[in-house]
């Protein structure tokens, strides 16, 4: 069976002749009275040169204490193209959250102020936006080709980020929290509501919005700079981040965020049918992997209790693991992964049975462990088969997932 895939819809091209800006720039600030005017005064000159329609610069302050608001004024004095707008609560999301759905441009996009990001690639980022070709544009330090240069801590910290986002949310972009954004304002008008965040996390919200409904982003690789006198506290902006995901998730996973509207808003239909043997999204399989994982793990070691005081614990161990693996690679199967027939039922079995082998491994290797160090009571016993499985756990979602039931294999089978 083949899937039709709709149509994909071409959005129309900004219209650059009219009377508003086709390009808004935003430039959140707080307490920057030192950067603020030399990165607004490069900015406007490269736009200036370098960009063939009209523009603008907004300076928006998060309730600055030093002079950067007097700075902005005073820029907005000096160039035509530069505006201000004073926020009396911090936050980047809040900023342009407000400034973004007042703006009258075509084009929105934000930058911080340290200009980390080489202006060359700004062209490239609002060029898909103004064409129709793509609803969201993101400048990515992660992406073929871009060139980067800092400290070992923020890469590790920002891949390790980027990861846990691929992992949790199923997110297909490359870098999330790049500083160098643009969005079509008709696309952002339907999204923004919907965006909770007023902080870091906004950029990510954001994006993950975009991409359940349907929006097209596009990447641009980019060359970036660290500032070594960035102000972010990485711990606790780490910990809003991860507040952040699982508020996300839930929301996904509940159905709170209209997801569907949103598709029908930005003329971006879904899949129309579900391919066999194809599996739903991460966020979904994990749900039901670890109802069936729990019940799993229920019978076994209830058939554990049951047959060790006849047959010792190795022996127990591995009958009951048998057992359990067998109706979990079934229930798996069917319930998880949504693979439905008998094509490749046979293959499955096998290979749930090597994946079995490797949680025997484990915990038979635990229990050896365990029994070689003391004599354990059998309350121990069953905190270390409990900690073992949760590992052989882990490790058999990923193989199930991406070999036991891989979409691209399974579909090879189907008839």
């Amino acid at each position: 069976m083949t899937a039709t895939l709709p149509a994909d819809t071409r959005r129309a091209p900004v219209e650059t002749d009219g009377p508003a800006p086709v390009l808004d720039v935003v430039v959140p600030v707080y307490n920057e009275e030192t950067d603020l005017g030399p990165s607004v005064r490069e900015l406007h000159r490269h736009l200036s040169l370098r960009f063939p329609y009209r523009f603008r610069i907004t300076i928006a302050d998060n309730a600055s204490t030093d002079r950067t608001w007097s700075i902005a004024g005073e820029l907005a004095d000096e160039l035509p193209e530069v505006t201000a707008v004073r926020l009396e609560q911090k936050g980047r999301g809040r900023a342009l959250h407000a400034v973004w759905l007042a703006s009258d441009a075509q084009v929105l996009a934000y930058m911080d102020v340290d200009l980390s990001t080489d202006l060359a690639a700004l062209s490239p980022l609002v060029a898909s936006l103004i064409s129709g070709h793509s609803d969201v544009a993101i400048g990515s330090r992660l992406a073929r080709g871009a060139r980067v240069v800092r400290g070992a801590k923020r890469e590790i910290i920002s891949r390790c980020y980027n990861l846990l986002l691929r992992g949790t949310l199923s997110v297909r972009f490359s870098d999330a929290q790049c500083g160098f954004k643009a969005i079509r304002a008709d696309v952002a008008r339907e999204l923004l509501p919907h965006v909770a965040d007023t902080g870091w996390f906004f950029d990510t919200e954001l994006l993950v919005l975009a991409q359940r409904a349907g929006a097209r982003i596009h990447e641009v690789p980019v060359d970036w700079v660290d500032d070594p006198d960035s102000r972010v506290d990485l711990v606790s902006t780490a910990l809003a981040d991860l507040r952040g995901i699982a508020r996300l998730a839930r929301a996904l996973a509940t159905g709170t965020l209209p997801i569907g509207r949103l598709r029908d808003q930005l003329n971006r239909a879904p899949v129309p049918v579900e391919a066999p043997g194809v599996p739903g999204g991460l966020v979904r399989q994990l749900v039901r992997f670890a109802a069936v994982g729990i019940a799993s793990t229920l019978a076994y070691l209830l058939l554990f209790v049951l047959l060790r005081g006849g047959v010792g614990p190795q022996a127990a161990n591995f009958v009951a693991l048998a057992v359990t693996a067998v109706a979990n690679t079934a229930a798996n199967r069917r319930l998880t992964f949504g693979v439905r027939g008998a094509a490749g039922a046979g293959r499955h079995h096998l290979e749930g049975m090597l994946v079995f082998l490797l949680g025997l491994g484990l915990t038979s290797g635990s229990l050896a462990l365990l029994h070689s160090a003391t004599s354990p009571s059998q309350p121990i016993e069953l905190v270390v088969l409990v900690l073992a499985n949760l590992t052989a756990t882990v490790l058999r979602f990923l193989l199930l997932r991406g070999w036991v039931f891989n979409p691209r294999r399974n579909r090879s089978e189907t008839p």
